[in-house]
């Protein structure tokens, strides 16, 4: 278990928790959800004794191990991948190095016998035997084969050493586990093994995350931090999303009803107060105006951004037609003869395991590449919107306030219907004149969004769009998707985005080469049912 006991945190002159009071138990998994800035990654780095509270008390039963998913991915660059995991659990760790040391020496006391026995009997009560395959069972499992195994971390690429720190937390089944965004740069395969693991273990997880469909899978509890404090709920994401929906929308119809029963009881009381033969009703209507309440709408630090596309015109018969397209990235394939026809308003998924093959795809359906062999054909009348995974070209260097950013993309010229749309995507008051070069990744995807939903397309091309976003705004843009009339040609991580809007999964990698009217649950199903056979 672990408990935090009336913690507060003040952080630059404002307070991110007062009087928090939450208990954490074994064989629970709690999602950690807030806005962006809320404090869920500064909670749970305060659970980890990484930052002081300002007040209050983290209390851990005694005896339980807690591990963290280590954030620095150079930190372990002169360990070996093994040592590496092993170091989840330090005290083992610790224990072999004092057995290596005193095995080596040239010397052997009477006294370094006795050690040495008592350091055996702690490295079998650890499993310490079986740590290693443990650890190459972690490894193997989130993708990191066995050739690896033996190598420096500095000498593995940025998406296996994700994987091996995420070994790391897990490596022992800790008591208490503590992970910030374990899903980022996680190929599908290897989140489906994460949740599965976890599912299986029965320690207390706390877990920060954007990805819905994780959150979904290996949650037993939310915990929102929301409103200046934390709420607690029994269920998954899914569970709370749809609970504070209901509940809001219940609070404001309940306000509606007694602000007009206030208005009735008012002017009765307006009309007959004065009038002999109706006082003693008007008295009776002012107890009654006495005893009812508006309860306050708390001010929520979460923001939906409004995110809806609407196109100029339809498509008419034809929307896309690709044939034997073949793009080449020096001497490696990344497209091989790919062939394909998108009906209008199709929303359809491009998937595979190699992200340079989907982003070439998409830039030359726009026009930016130019393929080796094939033929692109867009319908006669279509146009296109096109959010590229790498938009540093609009912002980089860019002097424009965000009023003329979006007057350089679009034919609006009066300020105030700038300024009306970038509120939509929550730029309000003084963030509109911020300059384009300084905004942040999430505040960048949302400028090329306003880009994108002012372009009266009627085909839209997304690649990666929900990179850098918060759960709020990842989720405006699904809806938004789903509600789009016309076509949808996108790539994403996200297994909810995907789950939600695709209605056919077309994977690009040559040599796996498939194209079928499917939901994403059942391509991925499919999939493992391929690779058992």
């Amino acid at each position: 278990m672990i408990q935090a006991i009336n913690v507060g945190l003040q952080f630059g002159g404002r307070t991110l928790f007062d009087h928090a009071d939450i208990t954490f138990t074994r064989g629970n998994c709690y999602g950690l959800i807030g806005a962006n800035g809320a404090g869920k990654s500064t909670f749970l780095k305060i659970l980890s004794g990484e930052i002081e509270q300002t007040k209050g008390e983290v209390f851990i039963t005694p005896g339980e191990r807690l591990s963290v998913l280590q954030q620095d991915h150079f930190a372990f660059d002169d360990c070996g991948v093994i040592r590496t995991v092993l170091l989840g659990n330090k005290t083992l760790v610790n224990i072999m190095d004092q057995k290596e040391e005193l095995y080596a020496k040239e010397e052997f006391t009477e006294a370094d016998g006795m050690r040495i026995s008592e350091l055996e009997e702690t490295f079998a009560e650890m499993d310490g035997w079986s740590a290693e395959s443990d650890a190459e069972i972690l490894l193997n499992g989130l993708g990191v084969t066995n050739e690896y195994h033996e190598r420096l971390m500095k000498d593995l690429p940025g998406t296996l050493k994700v994987k091996v720190l995420l070994a790391q937390a897990l490596f022992g089944n800790p008591d208490i586990l503590l992970m910030d965004e374990p899903t980022n740069h996680l190929d599908v395969e290897a989140i489906h093994w994460l949740e599965e693991f976890l599912l299986e273990l029965e320690s207390t997880v706390i877990v920060v995350s954007h990805d819905r469909h994780f959150l979904n899978q290996v949650c037993t509890h939310t915990v929102d931090i929301d409103f200046g404090k934390m709420t607690m709920y029994m269920g998954n994401y899914d569970f709370w999303y749809s609970y504070t929906q209901i509940a809001q929308r219940q609070l404001r119809e309940q306000n509606k009803k007694a602000e007009q029963k206030i208005k009735e009881l008012q002017e009765f009381i307006r009309r007959f107060s004065a009038n002999a033969s109706k006082s003693k009703q008007a008295t009776s209507r002012k107890k009654l105006l006495d005893n009812l309440v508006v309860e306050d709408m708390p001010v929520s630090t979460r923001r939906f951004p409004y995110i809806a596309f609407t196109p100029d015109r339809a498509v008419g018969n034809e929307l896309l037609t690709v044939a034997d397209l073949c793009v080449k990235n020096g001497d490696r394939v990344v497209l091989d003869k790919l062939s394909f026809t998108i009906l209008p308003r199709e929303k359809v998924a491009f998937v595979g395991t190699d992200a340079v093959a989907k982003t070439a795809l998409f830039r030359v359906l726009m026009g930016e590449l130019e393929p080796d062999s094939g033929t692109v054909k867009w319908g006669v009348t279509t146009s296109q919107a096109y959010f590229p995974s790498d938009n540093a070209a609009f912002f980089d260097g860019v002097e424009d306030s965000l009023i003329d950013w979006v007057r350089r993309y679009s034919n609006l010229i009066f300020e105030t219907d700038v300024r009306g749309w970038l509120g939509r995507l929550l730029f309000g008051g003084d963030e509109a004149m911020k300059k384009a070069k300084v905004l942040s990744g999430g505040e960048r995807v949302r400028m090329m969004l306003i880009k994108m939903m002012l372009s009266g397309a009627n085909a839209l091309l997304l690649d990666e769009p929900t990179n850098h976003l918060d759960l709020e705004s990842i989720q405006s843009l699904n809806e938004g998707l789903q509600r789009y009339p016309e076509g949808v040609l996108f790539s994403s991580h996200d297994h909810q985005f995907v789950q939600t809007i695709a209605e056919r999964i077309i994977d690009v990698t040559p040599g796996c080469w498939y194209d079928k009217k499917i939901s994403y649950d059942e391509y991925l199903e499919e999939m493992r049912e391929r690779e058992k056979a």
